[in-house]
């Protein structure tokens, strides 16, 4: 078929800011029955990109998803919106009718499609925050929220306040900062959903290069969301330590067959540090729930490594979900070893022997996908620094002014003699295996670039790299050129006694 012939959504649709209708008002997510036999079938799943530029995403939504359903593409820009229709046209008869373009704001046109979408997308430069109230409505009972954040700048402590105004949390600058970033974004998110009685089931949450991507399931139930405050916990962190303390929100009381929800008992942590004596900093609230579904992402990583030819960052992909696969799913947050040897100003042991002196003392440790040196422990804060002063006997350290965290630390005698030797669970499977797990940056001055509409200066060159830098100032400068001697020829043109 000629592609002139094509009845394609985005020639047929003029630029305004009303969407075009469904022909069929039949919801998507409810199972339909065929050939009268009680068999159930899914109607093909719709999609929203709310933000899509130039729809380079929902194009291969549409052409690479097996089964996808309708594909709805935002934007606010007029240019962007027209650059994404052309795209749909040369991207053929399957794009032209799978995906629609439309102009309009996408908090609009989510308030006015409720409960529309089994997929929305959101993917914005920057904070997604003004963008949550109208997406968690957006979408189906059960149908999923696709969210990314790129202000990590924000998220990770650089500034709190602003941090506090966007997402309700406030947050801490540790080393486990950027899983403190995920889970504020998912109590946003929760916060959000049960101004509406709803309420997400987190999938899969990935701190990656210098984003955060966070996959949820949205519910709907007045019951279920009164769990809510089971699920988020403030953070005292010390500051001379690196002890932390998760206090919960609240809680609940059975008796009978009645179940009483009650604020959480606190404080739990005195006003003074008990390991070293400093002060704590308070933090949150958190999501302090699982982050992940273990089981669908076995589940995944199985179905990717059985069509591992189709995927080009299939090494990528492995290793951020094999690393995700072996974390303690109902562990918040981790601690890092080389921090808690800064503290004590001693050598590292290797994260083979902490995690054996760990697994010895009875306690579960595993590692994360967010940080290398992180682990993640349901050891508590005592124990651990019992085994680094156990550890310290072995391999001494100079004497340190009898102020500092570290000398308080040591001043006290472990309550047990930990055991250094090699643990069979030591290893993870992956590591056993020697799979990769955290690999390089693909390529040098990898990163955020800079918003649409900047102007690239000298200053931009560790973000894009000096080639891309000083190729830009000279094009803007040969542009300069040209406009000056433009306006000068314009302006010897107008005045007639400026003519020899």
């Amino acid at each position: 078929m000629p592609m002139d012939d094509i009845e394609c959504n985005g020639e047929r649709e003029m630029l305004d800011e009303t969407p075009q209708e469904e022909p069929c008002s039949v919801r998507k997510d409810i199972p339909e029955s065929t050939n009268g036999k009680g068999k159930r079938e899914l109607k093909p799943p719709r999609v929203l990109e709310a933000l899509s530029a130039s729809g380079l995403r929902a194009l291969r939504y549409a052409r690479e998803v097996e089964g996808i359903g309708q594909v709805v593409a935002l934007d606010n820009d007029k240019a962007s919106v027209e650059a994404c229709r052309r795209n749909i046209k040369f991207n053929g008869s399957v794009a032209c009718s799978k995906v629609e373009s439309h102009l309009t704001d996408a908090r609009v046109f989510m308030l006015t499609h409720p409960k529309e979408f089994d997929v929305v997308d959101l993917d914005p430069y920057g904070s997604p925050s003004v963008f949550l109230d109208s997406a968690v409505q957006s979408v189906v009972d059960g149908g999923m929220l696709m969210c990314t954040a790129t202000d990590m700048a924000v998220l990770c402590g650089g500034n709190g306040e602003v941090c506090y105004s966007k997402y309700g949390s406030y947050p801490l600058r540790g080393k486990y900062c950027h899983e403190m970033a995920l889970r504020i974004l998912l109590a946003c998110i929760e916060s959000h959903a049960n101004r509406y009685k709803r309420y997400i089931v987190p999938v899969l949450s990935v701190q990656m290069d210098f984003y955060i991507r966070v996959f949820v399931r949205i519910y709907t139930s007045a019951s279920a969301m009164k769990n809510t405050p089971l699920k988020l916990s403030y953070v005292y962190q010390c500051i001379g330590c690196d002890s932390f303390h998760l206090q919960q929100i609240g809680r609940t009381v059975s008796k009978n067959n009645s179940v009483r929800y009650l604020p959480g008992f606190g404080p739990v942590v005195p006003q003074e540090c008990t390991d070293c004596g400093k002060k704590f900093n308070m933090g949150g609230p958190i999501w302090s729930a699982p982050i992940h579904d273990l089981e669908w992402v076995t589940s995944i990583l199985a179905d990717l490594k059985s069509m591992k030819d189709r995927y080009p960052a299939y090494d990528r992909i492995s290793a951020v979900l094999t690393t995700i696969s072996e974390e303690l799913p109902d562990i918040p947050l981790f601690l890092s070893l080389h921090n808690l040897c800064a503290t004590l100003k001693c050598t590292s042991p290797s994260a083979v022997v902490f995690r054996s002196a760990v697994i010895n003392a009875g306690y579960r440790i595993s590692g994360t996908h967010v940080n290398p040196l992180g682990l993640k422990t349901d050891a508590p804060m005592d124990v651990i620094w019992d085994i680094m002063r156990c550890w310290v006997k072995s391999h001494p350290v100079k004497e340190q002014p009898s102020d500092q965290p570290g000398s308080v630390i040591l001043a006290k005698e472990p309550a047990f003699q930990a055991n250094f030797a090699r643990a069979v669970a030591s290893l993870s499977k992956a590591q056993a295996k020697k799979v990769a797990r955290f690999l390089p940056n693909p390529e040098r001055h990898w990163g955020p670039k800079l918003r649409a509409g900047r102007q690239i200066t000298s200053k931009h060159i560790s973000l894009l790299g000096p080639e891309a830098v000083n190729g830009s100032l000279k094009h803007d400068h040969d542009d300069g050129d040209e406009e000056a001697q433009g306006e000068a020829k314009r302006q010897k043109t107008a005045d007639p006694t400026l003519v020899s």
